[in-house]
């Protein structure tokens, strides 16, 4: 078949195009640029703990090197700390006490987004089944029921064609112009300063947000002010800046930044190093479409989510992870068209409702008016939402879930209960592979594979060959065997929230299906078929094949 088309080559773009030939899919980059990015420290990205696996399972590179795990957060208001975390420490809290903290593997991590599209490209660099067309803009498509094309001007303009077609061309995407479809929503729902500087704050490595300085008296709030951490003592500084579009002028942000840094010091303004400025501007908007025929769309070129500054890439790695699969699938098994639909349908609605309780929280928390009376609680309550969306938690920040996909399986009667929900995220455990080696759950994902994880207590202490042909191991085996797709079988010691012998079943993008009491054939096989996007049968209509 034709390779996979991909338009851009932003982290998006070039993510996707990974993780397809990861699951040995051939594709094209259509690259408008030079093949190069720009440094920009002022131009960051806060990855949650398995976007953050994803790529670093893609790339081969350990993030932490080239970005920052934070040690912990901080919130104040004026001068009072409201709550601290500290990531792997015994619990977290501010005056009124402590709750028990994350472990230290769910520490947001904070990289700058050309250390991590540099980290993409070279990792592409020695993939063979990834050819990236520099100076090639996009300016039309025609689609065939077999195939679709699309020709590229510039010094090296011609015609590509590809058995698919991805749009990850940002805010203006060409793409989605091209497929008229409309992309509704709102313009400058908020603006920031942005400066990144090499300077000695009193938190080495703890992220800071601090909601109305005792310096600044005017603006959302009496003023809100972020401070993220990057590698070298590098910080990147957000100020929320006063509806309107007064101009930001150099002479300003430095006022900003030296009234900032000398209130965290409570003296004079420390030396600092000024490396990049900028002004972001946060869009929130949403495609009505995300697939046209054998053309999609994601990342920016499918939604503008910037309400916190730094989390809309984070859902358009999240869109790549998605579609990888379900495209691999197509391109090796041919057209699976509820497979392919369920791509804008999962993650449609999970944007769709970040965009909602972004838009619904966020001006009621930062506004003057009778905040009561629409969101419940103190005034640290309010700063424990914004801060849990800055974290990857809550309504604003928590990744979302597939649990009203149409792949999810609908007739599975009495499914085991587990921590996590069905398509959730899967909690990241030691697994033993069909090898006999210990892995982590996160290593065996992205490869196309469904996978099905048994819980045995007990089996990490003992050699393999003692326990894969005793007790229900066999019978699960035959099962997978017998699956509509291709399985691996992993044993963990334990999974949390689950029983001995439950058998979780996970998609190739980590996300969870199901949770089986014990080995239940007709149900794994009904759950496998449901999630390659057929028609869940009833336990009792599943194939008698693998009864």
């Amino acid at each position: 078949m034709d390779p996979v088309i991909i338009v851009g080559a932003g982290p998006v773009g070039l993510t996707l195009a990974l993780a397809l030939a990861r699951q040995e899919v051939p594709s094209v980059v259509l690259d408008e640029g030079p093949g190069k990015d720009e440094q920009r420290l002022a131009r960051t990205v806060v990855l949650r703990e398995d976007t953050a696996a994803l790529m670093e399972r893609l790339t081969g590179v350990p993030l932490a090197e080239v970005g920052m795990r934070w040690a912990g957060w901080r919130s104040m208001r004026r001068r009072q700390v409201m709550r601290e975390v500290t990531f792997g420490d015994a619990g977290e809290g501010g005056p009124d006490g402590a709750e028990a903290a994350p472990p230290v593997e769910f520490a947001p991590l904070h990289i700058a987004q050309h250390v991590l599209t540099n980290a993409l490209r070279a990792a592409l660099a020695h993939e063979r089944l990834v050819k990236i067309a520099v100076d090639s803009r996009l300016d039309a498509i025609e689609q065939e029921p077999s195939g679709v094309s699309a020709h590229t001007r510039g010094p090296k303009g011609t015609w590509w064609r590809g058995s698919y077609l991805v749009g990850c061309d940002g805010p203006r995407s060409t793409v989605r112009k091209l497929q008229d479809i409309r992309f509704p929503g709102r313009t400058a729902v908020e603006r920031y300063a942005v400066a990144a500087l090499r300077a000695e704050l009193p938190w080495p490595g703890r992220a800071l947000l601090h909601r109305m300085p005792p310096w600044r008296t005017s603006g959302p709030s009496g003023g809100e002010i972020t401070g993220r951490p990057l590698p070298d003592g590098v910080w990147r500084l957000d100020w929320l800046l006063p509806p309107g579009k007064d101009l930001v002028t150099p002479e300003l942000l430095v006022a900003r930044i030296r009234e900032t840094l000398a209130g965290w010091t409570d003296g004079p303004t420390p030396s600092y190093e000024l490396l990049d400025t900028g002004v972001h501007t946060v869009h929130h908007r949403l495609a009505r479409r995300w697939r046209v025929g054998r053309v999609f769309i994601a990342g920016d070129a499918a939604h503008l989510l910037g309400a916190l500054g730094t989390h809309g890439l984070d859902e358009g790695l999240r869109d790549a992870d998605n579609l990888a699969w379900k495209l691999a699938l197509a391109w090796h098994h041919g057209p699976h068209e509820a497979l392919l639909d369920s791509y804008q349908t999962e993650r449609r609605a999970v944007v769709a409702a970040r965009l909602r309780n972004a838009d619904q929280v966020l001006p009621l928390l930062r506004g003057s008016g009778s905040l009561r009376s629409y969101v419940p609680g103190t005034a640290r309550g309010h700063d424990a939402l914004l801060t849990d969306g800055h974290l990857g938690r809550g309504p604003l920040g928590a990744p979302g879930t597939y649990a009203d996909s149409p792949l999810t399986p609908r007739y599975l009667e009495d499914p085991a209960p587990v921590h996590t929900a069905p398509g959730a995220p899967v909690t990241d455990v030691q697994v033993t592979a069909e090898d006999g080696s210990f892995v982590r759950l996160r290593d065996r994902l992205g490869r196309g594979a469904l996978l099905v994880v048994l819980i045995a207590p007990g089996t990490g202490v003992w050699e393999r060959k003692h326990w894969v042909t005793a007790g229900i191991m066999p019978r699960l085996a035959a099962a997978v065997t017998a699956l509509p797709h291709p399985a691996e079988l992993l044993v963990a010691e334990s999974y949390p929230g689950a029983a001995a012998h439950t058998v979780l079943l996970v998609r190739p993008d980590g996300h969870l299906v199901t949770a089986l009491n014990g080995v239940r054939p007709a149900d794994l096989y009904a759950a496998a078929e449901a999630t390659l996007g057929g028609t869940a049968k009833a336990p009792e209509e599943a194939t008698a094949g693998t009864r």
